[in-house]
């Protein structure tokens, strides 16, 4: 994350009617040449393909939605409402029983190296998320793709998805990620040289001559790699299909511009030109994108600047142009004095929470006490009972906005005023609305633990809102004898199931951004599962089999009782294991040069990223 992790599903509303979005007209460029946009985000990007576990993080998704969004059937505005992309093409729900939907691609969109984007790139896309194909794929969540057991039909620019049972969520599945040829390219190498050769003669050159040499030599490899990908997948090839998900999986992580220009293709109104770690990311506007909305600036530069501080005197001093970050009552007075700028405040869907490590082995784990699960469980709830949860909501939230509270629920958050106050009434949290050391040291007294008890700790390094909650939170642990040892590190690799199957921290702390208002999608954090893969955003290591059939049935449970008297049993169930506890809903603020129009704050992720194509210089604006 470098802010906060996806989470895909868990939201307070069910989608309700979408809003169209078409211009119908013949796209007309209006990218003003030679402009440029700084703008900054608290982590840099580190991984192209953020649908995977290892690259499932906001900094990455940033980058992906200016790239790739224009390519997508819907997306959300800041309402929030779900817009239809009809501009990229169609998808409807053909029957109800099984649940049916088709998806066509109407534009004559392409891959940045003008390879057609097609029903190859959808087909593979229903291959990595669903977690029922050979191969190893490892996405960040499989909720609604693991009810589509049955391969899709494909037809040009087009796949139908039948689901098994019903999905609540349906109309948030949108079968589209990291192009297929790419993907192959990625995975055999050597039959991509002669592609490679171009595209490094034009990467010389720069010139367009070479870049068509470039884009033929793609199309005309595309037309064998898309094959094999259909083939792969339709005929069950699991020396193929391994490869290609080692390759989704690893091979599109990076902080520097690799050689391959098939691991940045790109779908939309960007295309990715330099990236360089924990500094910036630049993208340059695409010159063959000719569907949907066109955007303003010639070119989009991501900085990552962890200190709130640094970002604001750049803002301030014209270097940065918009702003967002985890703010301090410090940084909101600074941003109110920056005559420049205009702040927006509003509260975002995205909460904090400290998640306790139940497998690795460590003071969390019943395995340290001879798989007791009794006493693992009596650690954990005196741990929890330390976490000074209203000292941190007074000290660094409540200066930011005087009527923050302590969040007490897991799967939903206040803005849900039905199911929140249901949620809350009796799921446990009252055991912990206080500090209560004295009830720590019982509790571990009862269960024959002596102190100290050694927590590795985990938290962003370089960010200073987390840094803070941690010293707080170390201080009142070491009185129940607790003793927190600092593990913060700014790569998140805990994340990674190819480095850590099993985090090694034992305790961690970062937020769940919502990047949807969907009911489903808690299972990607809550659910059992068999191999580190597949655990999505369990990095937990967390399983109850009561909780798992919850979340699953809750996935495909259209009636909204229902649904409550599910999330209301789930959300027992989590307290009652004292796995992990919830701590505030996030502040938001974001803050933008007068020298650009079009910003707009927004509460689901991607944050103010979600209109780029709106973004202006001041000037052409006024024009």
């Amino acid at each position: 994350m470098k802010i906060s992790r996806l989470l895909a599903g868990v939201g307070a509303v069910a989608v309700g009617g979408l809003v169209l979005s078409g211009c119908g007209n013949p796209y007309q460029s209006e990218v003003v040449e030679g402009t440029e946009i700084n703008v900054a985000y608290n982590e840099g990007f580190m991984a192209f393909n953020s649908n995977s576990s290892a690259g499932n993080n906001t900094a990455n998704s940033n980058i992906k939605y200016i790239t790739d969004s224009a390519s997508s059937w819907a997306y959300y505005d800041n309402t929030p409402e779900l817009v239809r992309n009809t501009d990229f093409g169609t998808f409807d729900k053909t029957s109800d029983d099984p649940l049916t939907v088709n998806y066509k691609i109407t534009a004559d969109a392409v891959w940045s190296d003008g390879v057609p984007i097609d029903e190859a790139d959808m087909l593979m896309h229903w291959a990595a998320m669903g977690g029922l194909v050979e191969g190893g794929w490892a996405p960040a969540a499989t909720t609604g793709w693991n009810l589509i057991s049955q391969t899709p039909e494909i037809a040009e620019k087009e796949i139908t998805l039948v689901y098994d049972q019903q999905y609540v969520d349906w109309e948030l599945i949108q079968p589209l990620g990291v192009s297929a040829h790419g993907t192959y390219a990625l995975a055999y190498p050597d039959e991509y040289a002669d592609v490679q050769a171009a595209w490094d003669t034009y990467k010389g050159s720069q010139s367009d001559d070479d870049f068509t040499k470039y884009s033929d030599a793609a199309k005309s490899f595309a037309e064998t790699a898309k094959q094999k990908v259909i083939d792969a997948i339709t005929n069950g090839d699991t020396e193929v299909l391994t490869k290609l998900a080692t390759a989704w999986n690893d091979a599109y992580v990076y902080t520097t511009m690799p050689e391959s220009p098939a691991a940045f293709l790109t779908a939309g109104q960007y295309n990715l030109l330099e990236t360089k770690e924990d500094e910036y990311t630049t993208v340059v506007a695409n010159p063959l994108f000719t569907w949907g909305e066109s955007p303003k600036y010639e070119k989009i530069t991501v900085r990552a600047i962890a200190d709130s501080t640094t970002a604001l005197q750049a803002l301030q001093s014209g270097e940065l142009d918009i702003w967002s970050g985890q703010p301090t009552a410090d940084i909101l007075e600074f941003a109110q004095s920056i005559s420049n700028a205009e702040v927006q405040q509003g509260i975002q869907a995205s909460h904090e929470h400290v998640d306790l490590t139940v497998n690795n082995g460590g003071p969390f784990d019943a395995a340290a006490y001879g798989d007791d699960e009794a006493k693992a469980l009596a650690v954990r709830q005196a741990f929890l009972k330390t976490i000074p949860r209203q000292e941190i909501v007074d000290k660094i939230i409540r200066p930011l906005q005087s009527d923050a509270v302590v969040r007490n629920a897991n799967l939903v958050s206040a803005a849900d005023t039905v199911r929140y106050p249901i949620l809350t009434e009796d799921n446990g949290s009252v055991e912990y609305t206080d500090v209560d050391i004295q009830g720590a040291i019982d509790l571990l007294a009862q269960a024959g633990v002596s102190t100290p008890i050694e927590v590795g700790f985990w938290y962003p390094e370089g960010n200073v809102r987390r840094g803070q909650e941690f010293e707080l939170i170390a201080a009142s642990a070491a009185k129940a004898g607790f003793q927190l040892v600092d593990e913060s590190e700014p790569n998140w690799a805990f994340t990674d199931p190819s480095q850590f199957p099993i985090n090694p921290h034992d305790a961690v702390i970062f937020a769940w951004s919502q990047t949807s208002l969907a009911v489903g999608g808690s299972d990607q954090i809550y659910a059992c599962y068999d191999e580190p893969s597949a655990k999505g955003g369990n990095y937990m290591g967390y399983c109850n089999e009561d909780v798992t059939d919850l979340l699953h049935t809750l996935n495909v449970t259209a009636d909204a009782d229902e649904q409550t008297d599910l999330l209301n049993q789930a959300e027992q169930l989590i307290w009652a294991d004292a796995v992990t506890i919830p701590i505030f809903q996030f502040p938001g603020l974001t803050v933008a040069s007068d020298q650009v129009t079009g910003v707009k704050a927004m509460p689901l992720s991607p944050d103010y990223f979600w209109n780029f194509w709106e973004w202006a210089p001041a000037e052409a604006a006024a024009e």
